[in-house]
């Protein structure tokens, strides 16, 4: 500890740096630092990349030499592609959604890159967990290709990669000179969108396998910080085998993992501790902890010293190999808060040396809610299956191998298990079969959360000769959204799964707000440990999902200059809107704008033959305004306005057909000053 004043005004240079870091972790890199080298020994400082940061600020590609940096051809346009803004939004399918006006969960088509620029305002920071399996890069499987400031003729002709439905996918052939840059590129704008979704104490888990694990740790370690990198989880996809190339097989993948900030922290439920009770700390249970620490005295002389037993007067001489935790100083400390505990003092505990003890009230306070659980080994526990149990998953659900390598469900649950509380929410924007929707699902039911899911896919079309194809299933979407559906039903009609979890966790707390204390069950823990009381839990998982599409966006764009207006152009003016959108087109649509989420309940009631949309509905009686109203009809009257300025909601929004002139049209915000004034009121 550092007790000296500096005497010297702050370093603002050091303080700008720092903000900047905050802001652009990949934008610091390091320089020599001159005044501390010397011609035998070269000192380094922390420095900012200003060309890589002049291009962070700007939205065409700013030329000029790269600084040291992990590089490679289309880096920068990467960069703007990720801060271009794009004309589009999610169009809602109640029809091809499941439990649509009760679910949380989202089941997202189209382009992720795209998708998750729409997702900035209404997610920025609510993500607690992502989850992606993006492609691997084998020279065999299709990578994303971004047009990257060329027109789509210069795409097509460069590429020759689109598919019939326009989706921008290629075959990234190992023969292409840009082989790895293509793949660089298209990760890194797409994690950059994903950083701004995390939560402070969020967390990424990234698979690859060899081709591209260096690569992707470079991306992480520039776009969330070197700082921020927590593990690599080595993930044994298969047993050996011996037919392979240089006789060795690749039996492992690895999960890279990255965290939003230095405050997220793995856990998992680990051994109950033993807490003791005694007659001279009544209602004040403890424990006891090894005093000795792995430190040698040469190490440590301050800890290598003779602990003496005030009460006996016996010594207790330290190990020179492994001295005390604390110093002669703390000991008389510690003694006097009843930290220290002899051999004797108690005839329950079968101990030879000096031991410290551990109030229980001062663990729970520390682990806050990680009382009971413990620290993570980035080897993964056996029950955590091979790419053989993903397929077996798959198949049992459908019948037949739909998806070729889908991860165990047991993988994915294990890191939701480690890194998510019950009422967090998980996005995988390469969800492939949904096998995340399914993990998130089943722990779910096993410990009574309520975490919910974001699935990004884009509709990739199924190989004709393929096992999905042959099934009915034309892109891996229409397979991701079956898959949901068959494993929510088979949650639910898996009783003792889903109904049933413990009361008397290790931390004594409750499965949920939800539960009822009725116990229904109770099992034998064996070991004389107390049985398991098991309660049913009143609401039933959610085990639906809303489906979006991406598409352009609901208004019309008008290229026409004055000279070119006829009538027929004055007859479009009439709205402004595409005519094949619907309300909630409309409404999900102001959703994006306006940075609210898309999983909230609505209503939609009939005012005065007008249809009026509320949005996350309030609650009067606790003075909670609702959050949005809605009305998209044309020549609505003024009584209707004021029937919603009354409700006094947080946001109102017409269309602007909805009024049959500019003076009604200004009326409608002098209704709000009056009724509402606080009310944020737009016209689309």
């Amino acid at each position: 500890m550092n007790n000296k004043l500096p005497l010297q005004t702050p370093n603002l240079t050091a303080q700008n740096i720092d903000k900047i870091a905050a802001l652009f972790p990949n934008c610091i890199t390091e320089m020599l630092d001159e005044e501390k080298s010397t011609p035998d020994r070269k000192v380094y400082k922390r420095g900012i990349n200003f060309e890589l940061l002049k291009q962070m600020l700007s939205p065409d590609v700013v030329d000029g030499d790269e600084a040291y940096e992990f590089t490679w051809v289309g880096k920068k346009a990467s960069i703007v592609e990720a801060n271009k803004p794009i004309r589009k939004t999610l169009r809602p399918c109640p029809a091809e959604s499941k439990n649509w006006d009760d679910t949380e969960n989202l089941y997202i088509e189209g382009d992720n890159l795209e998708v998750l620029k729409l997702l900035q305002e209404s997610y920025l920071g609510k993500v607690k967990m992502i989850y992606i399996d993006p492609p691997y890069n084998t020279g065999n499987d299709f990578i994303y290709a971004d047009d990257f400031m060329r027109s789509q003729d210069e795409e097509n002709r460069q590429m020759g990669m689109y598919d019939e439905d326009e989706n921008r996918l290629f075959k990234n052939n190992d023969s292409n000179g840009r082989f790895h840059s293509d793949w660089c590129s298209m990760m890194y704008s797409r994690l950059m969108l994903a950083r701004n979704l995390l939560t402070d104490d969020g967390v990424i888990f990234m698979s690859i396998d060899d081709n591209e694990r260096d690569n992707l740790e470079k991306l992480g370690a520039e776009i969330f910080g070197e700082s921020k990198y927590v593990a690599t989880f080595p993930w044994r996809k298969r047993t050996a085998k011996s037919d392979v190339p240089f006789g060795v097989s690749q039996d492992y993948e690895w999960i890279i993992c990255f965290s939003k900030t230095g405050a997220f922290s793995a856990s998992v439920d680990g051994k109950q501790r033993t807490y003791y009770e005694t007659d001279d700390f009544p209602d004040r249970p403890w424990r006891v902890h090894d005093l000795t620490k792995q430190t040698t005295a040469s190490e440590r002389p301050n800890s290598f010293f003779d602990i003496v037993n005030p009460k006996s007067g016996e010594r207790y001489p330290a190990n020179p190999n492994r001295t005390w935790a604390i110093t002669e100083e703390t000991f008389e400390k510690y003694y006097a808060l009843n930290r220290i505990v002899f051999p004797g003092d108690y005839d329950f505990l079968n101990i030879a040396k000096p031991v410290l003890r551990y109030w229980k009230e001062d663990d729970i306070v520390k682990a806050g809610d990680k009382f009971g659980r413990v620290a993570v080994s980035t080897k993964f526990p056996d029950y955590v299956g091979m790419s053989q149990d993903g397929t077996k998953e798959v198949t049992a659900l459908f019948g037949n191998k739909t998806f070729s390598f889908p991860k165990p469900l047991s993988l994915i649950e294990f890191l939701c298990k480690i890194s998510t509380s019950s009422n967090d929410l998980i996005l995988d924007f390469f969800s492939g079969s949904a096998t995340t929707a399914h993990a998130v699902m089943q722990l779910n039911a096993k410990d009574g959360g309520h975490r919910k899911f974001i699935m990004v896919q884009l509709p990739e079309p199924c190989a004709e000769n393929g096992e999905a194809y042959k099934a009915g299933y034309k892109n891996i979407c229409e397979i991701g959204k079956e898959r949901i559906r068959r494993a929510g039903e088979k949650i639910k009609q898996e009783d003792d799964c889903w109904k049933c979890v413990p009361l008397n966790r290790m931390d004594g707390s409750k499965p949920g707000d939800d539960t009822t204390a009725k116990i229904v069950k109770t099992i034998d823990a064996g070991d004389g440990k107390p049985p398991i009381e098991m309660v049913d839990i009143s609401k039933n998982p959610d085990v639906g999902f809303r489906v979006f599409k991406l598409d352009d966006t609901n208004m019309k764009d008008v290229y026409y200059s004055a000279e070119e207006y006829s009538q027929t152009n004055l007859e479009d003016l009439e709205s402004n809107i595409k005519e094949d959108r619907t309300d909630l087109d409309l409404l999900f649509g102001c959703l994006l704008d306006w940075g609210l989420p898309l999983s909230m309940p609505y209503r939609s009631e009939k005012i005065d033959n007008c249809t009026v949309h509320t949005y996350a509905p309030g609650d009067a009686a606790l003075n909670v305004p609702d959050a949005l109203i809605a009305c998209f009809d044309s020549n609505v009257p003024e009584n209707v306005i004021k029937e919603i300025a009354k409700r006094k909601p947080r946001r109102a929004v017409f269309r602007d057909s909805s009024f049959a002139s500019s003076p009604e049209k200004i009326n409608v915000f002098e209704i709000f000053k009056l009724y509402a004034q606080d009310t944020d009121v737009k016209v689309i």
